[in-house]
């Protein structure tokens, strides 16, 4: 049995969590101020679709290292966002108003540990794409 370094169930498996992280982002991203419905959500937004999109770019490329570079600046872009948006306190709003009863830590430590899960997923792909394809004594061991 040969073992592939990349499977399409792998990069199937990326996008899965793509999907599910912009359905967890989207409900989070609602309840931030309208002070910051255009600037701040806006970024997050964009850097999330860019990351989707070089995923989807880097699986139908035949030469992926650039892309796959791109893929992983844009990622800690995204995070450094995520991470700023709970430094500004915003995950702390529900409705648009700061929700003093129920602060955001938990919106934030949910999207921090699918963020997380997205950049092992991308740094392996990445790792594989550098290692090149298993030689034929590997494959056989």
């Amino acid at each position: 049995m040969t073992k592939q370094r990349t499977s399409v169930h792998a990069e199937a498996s990326l996008h899965r969590k793509l999907v599910l992280f912009a359905v967890q982002l989207e409900g989070y991203l609602a309840h931030f101020p309208n002070c910051h419905k255009y600037t701040l959500t806006q970024g997050i937004r964009q850097a999330y679709l860019d990351v989707y999109n070089l995923t989807t770019e880097a699986q139908k490329r035949y030469h992926k290292k650039t892309t796959l570079t791109q893929l992983d600046v844009r990622h800690e872009q995204l995070r450094m966002l995520v991470h700023l948006a709970n430094e500004l306190g915003l995950f702390d709003y529900s409705g648009g108003r700061r929700d003093a009863a129920a602060p955001g830590t938990h919106r934030f430590v949910v999207l921090l540990r699918m963020v997380d899960e997205l950049g092992r997923m991308i740094g392996g792909w990445v790792k594989a794409e550098i290692q090149g394809p298993p030689t034929p004594d590997a494959v056989g061991a």
